[in-house]
């Protein structure tokens, strides 16, 4: 809950901004967060490290799907994704294949503010501000069709707009792109679930010309589909992964980059002896103080079971969104686990609807009416 200057008691339907996976308030995190802060407060991240932070790197490791146990540390979303994009790019001029420097994304998509997240982002408004940014993306068609309308889960149609890679591929050739990035569940453009078989689609393009698969998973990770990341719900292993949000549950700036074994040892084995491997980084990278919330958020996470909760507590979730689909001023409803959208008639805005994984029947019910009572009244 928030508590306004008026003292009112509102319920938080969003988990802030799709951070606050365990709820308000958590205490162990704020003990966590004071306890290193007297500790050490903070080191220099570049050719030095804390203990912590080698911790937190083998936790995530072990909740990434496939071999992609290799963390770096960012301080947002944001990070991460530009982040990823130098990886890629890195990768590629390690194995002799420097021309691949094109990206692809998709319409609708949204990649964080930063440069590099911006070029990629399929929101025309989030763009249009800032005139030309980064030249080299082609965008794949979005896949909200009027067929899957009120869909929940995955939705029957659409799968072949997979195979607008496939198209960029014959059109610039395999090899001058470098990677492929995609939201499993594109969030902030309004929960755009992928239709059955779309991912495995794009995957089994991606291995046939060597272009990296990139999951932004900033929205989806730690438990919002009842899994820890969104590609193990839907059965995807991409090659680079990037996080954020829930993995402080908010309490701290932290983003992190997940990626494979095969792309960390190539760019390694290129670099000269002495030299540093991947040059980049920042100055609050692995931050003691954050991954002190990490470590204790992610201890949340398994010990109240609340990846297990989320995905128990969807069915129901999802049923009470669902009750509103035949109200006048909504046009269209789609959810999977604990994260949906509701979008308007009125003016073509979506309504988020994200609570946190600590959430019981009785504020489904609360979020529900609320919503209820407001659509109504448009």
């Amino acid at each position: 809950y928030y508590w306004n200057d008026r003292g009112e008691k509102l319920i938080d339907a969003s988990s802030g901004m799709f951070c606050v996976n365990a709820g308000h308030g958590r205490k162990e995190i704020a003990d966590a967060v004071h306890r290193q802060l007297t500790e050490l407060d903070f080191i220099a991240p570049f050719l030095r490290a804390h203990p912590k932070s080698f911790e937190l790197a083998t936790r995530i490791a072990e909740l990434t799907p496939g071999d992609l146990n290799r963390i770096f540390f960012v301080n947002s979303g944001s990070e991460a994704v530009d982040t990823a994009m130098k990886v890629a790019l890195a990768y590629h001029q390690a194995r002799g294949q420097g021309g691949r420097n094109m990206f692809v994304s998709r319409e609708r998509a949204y990649h964080g503010v930063n440069f590099g997240g911006v070029a990629l982002s399929g929101i025309v408004n989030n763009r249009r501000k800032f005139g030309p940014t980064l030249p080299g993306v082609a965008f794949m068609r979005h896949t909200h069709l009027k067929e899957n309308y009120f869909t929940r889960g995955e939705a029957a149609q659409g799968a072949e707009f997979a195979d607008d890679l496939q198209r960029f591929v014959a059109l610039y050739g395999a090899e001058n792109i470098a990677a492929c990035f995609i939201e499993p569940i594109a969030g902030s453009t309004g929960c755009l679930v992928p239709p059955k078989g779309y991912l495995k689609r794009v995957r089994e393009i991606c291995d046939q010309h060597g272009i990296l698969l990139v999951f932004d998973e900033v929205i989806c990770g730690f438990g919002r589909t009842g899994k820890a990341f969104a590609a193990q719900s839907f059965g995807v292993t991409p090659d680079v992964m990037t996080m954020a949000k829930g993995l402080t549950n908010g309490a701290q700036p932290m983003g992190a980059v997940a990626i494979s074994e095969r792309i960390h040892d190539t760019i390694v084995a290129a670099a000269q002896d002495g030299a540093i491997e991947f040059f980049h980084g920042y100055t609050y990278s692995g931050h003691p103080a954050s991954c002190a919330a990490g470590l204790a958020a992610l201890d949340i996470y398994r010990n109240e079971g609340l990846f297990e909760r989320g995905a128990a507590l969807s069915p129901y979730f999802l049923d009470g969104l669902w009750s509103l689909k035949d109200l006048p001023a909504v046009a269209d409803l789609r959810g999977y686990g604990m994260l949906a959208a509701i979008d308007l008639k009125t003016t073509g805005d979506s309504a988020i609807v994200a609570p946190p994984l600590i959430a019981e029947k009785q504020h489904v019910d609360r979020i529900v009416e609320c919503l209820r009572k407001t659509l109504a009244g448009i």
